[in-house]
């Protein structure tokens, strides 16, 4: 779905450990990180895109998770020119987000790439929260940071919560 504009939409979730760290995922067979993203299809609804996504990325359920926050507007990045795919119509110049910060509430063993037939990642890591933002490919850096920053109060009480365990 790609709007007048030429953004497609996207949900992209921010699952936390519930200690103040995130969940960090590397693209199947590149050096590169991301948190989990997926478009959102005709006639979903945003939250019904993220559980999909949140079992077909990275094979988790709802049952695995709790939604703490969703971002309050759609976060935007452009795809840079050279890597915008040319022929396909409408053009897609970049991403509409609806992001989610979740908290693992089940199993961290739970987690597999394997979960559909096309894995798009290959590994992961639980990282310090604000670690994505200089890690991320530099045309997603201000979305992760605004993302981020909208979630940081939610985040920093499960790191006071964790100090205090």
């Amino acid at each position: 779905m790609v709007d007048k504009d030429g953004f497609r939409a996207n949900v992209a979730m921010i699952i936390s450990d519930g200690q103040g760290r995130v969940f960090w995922a590397k693209r199947l067979g590149q050096k590169a990180w991301q948190f989990p993203q997926g478009g959102v299809s005709a006639g979903e609804s945003a939250e019904q895109a993220l559980y999909r996504e949140l079992y077909e990325e990275v094979g988790l359920e709802s049952t695995d998770v709790k939604i703490v926050q969703r971002s309050k507007k759609w976060l935007r990045y452009h795809i840079p020119v050279q890597m915008q795919r040319k022929n396909s119509k409408p053009l897609c110049v970049g991403q509409k987000q609806k992001w989610f910060y979740l908290q693992l509430t089940g199993d961290s063993n739970k987690v597999r790439f394997d979960a559909t037939g096309t894995p798009e990642f290959d590994g992961w890591e639980w990282v310090n929260y604000w670690y994505p933002v200089e890690s991320v490919v530099s045309f997603k850096r201000n979305v992760y940071r605004n993302a981020l920053m909208e979630f940081s109060s939610a985040n920093a009480r499960f790191e006071k919560r964790s100090r205090g365990r």
